[in-house]
This record gives C-alpha cells, sequence and structure tokens, in this order.
C-alpha cells in the first residue's frame, strides 16, 4: 500500500500533467477575475448591452493571448537560462574538475558526512562525466529535466484557462438585454465559481476548503468592485 501511496504521489506532483495545475488555476483564476473587474466596469459607464458584449469578448480573446504569449516567452526564458547553466557546468567538469569535486565535497559537508565519507563519493561521482554532469544539475544547480516545462503547453494551458475562467462572467450578456442585470447575474455566477474553484483546489493545495474558497471569492468581489468604481467614475467626470 505504501509503495501505491507513494507511486501516487509521484504521478501526481512529479509530472507536466501535475505540474500544469498551477497553469490551469492561475489562468481561470485571472481570466474570470479580470473579466467580471471588465464587465463592472463597462456596465458602469455604457447602458448598451451590445456593446458591452462586444468590448468583453474583445477583452476575453485579447487577454488570454497576452496570457498565452507572456507564459510562452516567460518558460521559454527559463529553459534558455536552465540550459546556459548547464552548459557552464559542462564547460566547469572538462576544465575545472577540481573545482567540482570540491563543490561536491561541501555540498556533503554541510549535510553533516564525514571527510572520507566524502571522498567515497567525490570518487564515484566523478567517475563518469554523465553522473557528474547529472549530480551537479541536480545538487548544485537543482534542475532535474522533467521539470523543464515546454513552452507551446504551457502558453496553451494558460491562454485556455483564463478562457474558460472568463466564461461565467459574460455568459449572461448573451441572454439578457439588460446589462445592469446582466452584471448582477454575471458577479453571482462569479461568487459561486469563484468559490467553487477555491474550494476544489483544496484537493491539492491541502488547506481548509472553506478558508479557500472564501479568499479566492473576496479576492475576487474587491477586483469587481475597482472595476465597477471605476466605471462609474469615468461615467460621471469623463
Amino acid at each position: 500500500m505504501a509503495d501505491q501511496s507513494q507511486h501516487h504521489h509521484v504521478e501526481e506532483w512529479h509530472t507536466p500533467r501535475g505540474r500544469a495545475i498551477r497553469e490551469v488555476i492561475f489562468g481561470m483564476n485571472d481570466g474570470l477575475v479580470t473579466t467580471i473587474g471588465f464587465l463592472a466596469g463597462v456596465t458602469g459607464s455604457i447602458a448598451q448591452g451590445r456593446y458591452i458584449l462586444l468590448a468583453g469578448t474583445a477583452e476575453i480573446v485579447a487577454g488570454a493571448i497576452s496570457m498565452a504569449l507572456g507564459a510562452y516567452l516567460a518558460t521559454k526564458s527559463q529553459r534558455e537560462f536552465f540550459h546556459s547553466e548547464i552548459e557552464r557546468e559542462k564547460w566547469e567538469i572538462e576544465k575545472m574538475p577540481e573545482k567540482e569535486a570540491q563543490e561536491i565535497r561541501e555540498i556533503y559537508g554541510q549535510m553533516g558526512f564525514t571527510r572520507p565519507e566524502q571522498e567515497m563519493i567525490v570518487n564515484r561521482v566523478t567517475s563518469d562525466k554523465d553522473i557528474l554532469l547529472r549530480f551537479m544539475k541536480r545538487e548544485e544547480l537543482g534542475l532535474f529535466d522533467e521539470y523543464l516545462d515546454d513552452p507551446p503547453k504551457v502558453a496553451l494551458t494558460m491562454g485556455l484557462s483564463f478562457a474558460g475562467g472568463a466564461v461565467p462572467p459574460i455568459l449572461p450578456y448573451f441572454f439578457m438585454g439588460d446589462p445592469y442585470s446582466a452584471i448582477w447575474v454575471a458577479i453571482l455566477l462569479s461568487v459561486v465559481f469563484l468559490f467553487t474553484a477555491g474550494v476544489v483546489k483544496t484537493r491539492l493545495t491541502r488547506v481548509k476548503p472553506l478558508r479557500s474558497g472564501l479568499e479566492t471569492t473576496l479576492l475576487g468581489i474587491l477586483a469587481c468592485g475597482i472595476g465597477y468604481g471605476l466605471g462609474w467614475l469615468a461615467e460621471k467626470f469623463i
């Protein structure tokens, strides 16, 4: 049973699918909060529902593209940085082997290994350059090959998650002609969605469901209130 539990833990957290949870939660939450805040703002300044719907749709498309491109560039930059660090480590292994050996001694010395134990590990690790590179990547740089995310996949996940999170707040505008009624329905749907998302994510974060749900909901309501307030000010003074 213990082995099965450990295997499940590895499968859930130490695979690209498990790590994609971060992008899904972030993208959906950002899509919903951004859209409800935007819709609340324009509803406070624009009275015609079709213009609000058009503006909201444009905001969702632009936001999803922006999130996808941002995620792609960030992930690509991170991979490039990691690869540059790995190349530097390869150079040090070729040109400065004793420095690498000393770094291994220091790593295990800080962990409480005795000098003879350190030397035994150094001799074993430095006997093969591939093993040494893998060791230095993990122990010195903290890099794991399986943790290098794929930029296009991260971009697609983030963009689709943003768009998916934006659906609940804009949905009422497709079916309701009165924008002021639609915004209240949108807020209600968004609150329910935010609370549900906050509760669901506790299966991964292991925090209290009620606390997580309320936290996510309150942040969304705050964004909505700010957006509506700015829209109201725009209508009065611009």
